[in-house]
């Protein structure tokens, strides 16, 4: 089993969870993922890698709670356990030394971010991070940023915190002013990063980007997280989940993103009825 030490919400829908696990934290890197599960009966839940403390032994996770799994994980506590913990999962990020990199958040993308910045930081990249967010209480670790970024820009839809606008409004903005940039990191909403590469894309900036895609057992034998890169079938969950963004078909992914909708409705709907099935309680 393993503990939860620390957990805290973020905003109304998204919290930190903070999980000891030992040997996770000793092989992830930058760009992996975990998948855990609440109870025997659980489902199986996709999650990065937003921090990890190799000397503790512990990873940490930001998680929003949309659906009924992740609402079921936000209902444990420090001090309780998850039943399981598997990884590192996923190819580890393939950073590599250059002068200036920029960064772009969306909503929780602000956690599998922060370690690819981390490490190009304590490589000596200079990184500046753009953060975006429907109004301020959905920025997500300006603060842990602050520490190693050169500049932290942020944006957010209503005007609340930052330029009022889109990430992508600020990074056209840096383009503009003649900033030079050498690759350009975008993670958050498909549609987000698909307008991320719609700007880099004429100025020849290399922009990776992390997908997401439906996963089932994250180790590429269900197929569920397929994607197109370069006109070629790959497997998020082994052959990501980063990719050249210049090079991902983003309108076949958020089709496919879109296929389940109504069946994850039904589920929310009758959680608790599904608890009591999967119990085997009348």
């Amino acid at each position: 089993m393993y503990e939860i030490i620390e957990k805290k919400a973020l905003n109304d829908v998204v919290f930190e969870m903070v999980v000891h696990a030992p040997m996770v934290a000793r092989k992830c890197e930058p760009g992996q993922f975990v998948i855990v599960r609440v109870g025997e009966d659980g489902e199986r839940i996709p999650l990065t890698i937003g921090d990890y403390d190799r000397e503790a032994q512990t990873i940490t996770m930001v998680v929003q709670s949309v659906g009924f799994s992740t609402k079921q994980l936000d209902k444990l506590q420090a001090g309780d356990c998850l039943t399981d913990f598997v990884g590192p999962l996923g190819v580890p990020t393939a950073l590599h030394k250059c002068k200036h990199v920029v960064g772009v958040a969306g909503g929780v993308g602000s956690a599998p971010l922060y370690p690819q910045l981390k490490k190009l930081a304590e490589m000596g990249v200079d990184v500046d991070v753009i953060i975006g967010g429907r109004e301020a209480q959905y920025v997500l670790w300006a603060d842990k940023f602050a520490e190693f970024c050169k500049h932290v820009y942020i944006a957010t839809d209503d005007g609340s915190l930052g330029t009022k606008g889109f990430g992508t409004t600020v990074l056209q903005n840096l383009i503009d002013s003649g900033e030079e940039i050498d690759e350009v990191i975008a993670i958050g909403p498909v549609i987000m990063m698909k307008n991320v590469v719609k700007v880099t894309k004429p100025y020849g900036i290399k922009t990776m980007v992390s997908l997401n895609p439906l996963m089932v057992d994250g180790t590429g034998m269900c197929g569920c997280c397929r994607v197109t890169v370069d006109g070629k079938i790959k497997f998020a969950c082994v052959d990501g989940p980063d990719f050249d963004g210049a090079n991902v078909d983003f309108d076949e992914l958020m089709a496919r993103q879109r296929f389940f909708k109504d069946e994850e409705h039904i589920v929310d709907e009758n959680a608790d009825r599904i608890c009591n099935l999967m119990r085997g309680d009348a």
